[in-house]
């Protein structure tokens, strides 16, 4: 457990490596014993600050939502971290690639919730009858950790590595597609570079939403109406170079397009 006058410098060098591109050095390597508490309130602060200039959630994002993540990391539940709205990007717009660091992609199922969601208690039943609709989406994580040199708290503290998400135009009611067979294909520059499943995500995307609202709970966050909500990656992430041109196509749920200048 780390003091809150070292919670708050971690937190500072995260922000000012966001800022200036310039990354640090692993957390857990010069402090073994920061914990996954520790790294929640380090994000939090940040998110905060952003708060306090103006910025908005819009929603969160859940990573470690694969079994073979999660067993990479050697954590048995997914990680969160916050969606604000100056990190959704565009697909008729390209994405200035010197914003970030070391950008990957990843390619999900987007929520989007037409009610608020119960905290701790919240069930895959509430999900669904919270969910309005789905939306194909892309997630652009990048890190402010050196060469992506991550542990747990590492990325937990840097925003779950966030950075960016772009949804596509297409909206499917929950009643009208099966969520746990979706299959999606990821191309960059017309070559296929990924291919994936939605229930890669803990086996029903849902599940993760729906541990993501009780997870946030307990640090008196809800997740509201209007929230977007990425439960996790079909796919494995996949480097994004300048001029690179991803699309993923989704079956029954359309399909979403990203592009670097």
């Amino acid at each position: 457990m780390l003091s809150p006058t070292v919670r708050s410098e971690l937190a500072d060098e995260l922000a000012r490596a966001e800022q200036n591109q310039v990354a640090v050095p692993p957390l857990v390597d010069r402090y073994p014993d920061i914990d996954v508490v520790d790294a929640y309130e380090i994000q939090l602060l940040n998110i905060q600050r952003r708060l306090r200039d103006g910025a908005q959630v819009v929603g969160h994002k859940v990573g470690l939502s694969s079994k073979a993540m999660q067993q990479m990391m050697g954590v048995d539940e997914p990680d969160y971290g916050h969606l604000l709205a100056e990190m959704e990007v565009f697909e008729d717009v390209p994405v200035d690639t010197s914003q970030y660091l070391l950008p990957r992609v990843e390619v999900e199922v987007g929520f989007v919730l037409g009610k608020d969601l119960p905290g701790e208690d919240c069930t895959e039943a509430d999900v669904l009858a919270a969910t309005v609709a789905y939306a194909p989406a892309i997630e652009l994580i990048d890190s402010r950790i050196t060469d992506w040199k991550i542990g747990l708290a590492d990325t937990i503290s840097d925003n779950a590595s966030s950075a960016g998400f772009v949804l596509g135009e297409q909206r499917v009611a929950p009643a009208d597609i099966d969520i746990t067979a979706i299959d999606a294909v990821l191309t960059r520059n017309g070559e296929v570079v990924a291919e994936g499943r939605s229930d890669a995500v803990l086996g029903d995307p849902v599940i993760a939403v729906a541990w993501l609202a009780r997870k946030v709970a307990t640090f008196g966050v809800r997740l509201k109406a209007g929230d977007i909500v990425l439960p996790g990656s079909c796919t494995r992430a996949i480097d994004a170079r300048p001029g690179d041109d991803f699309h993923a196509e989704f079956t029954g749920l359309g399909s979403v397009r990203l592009r670097f200048a």
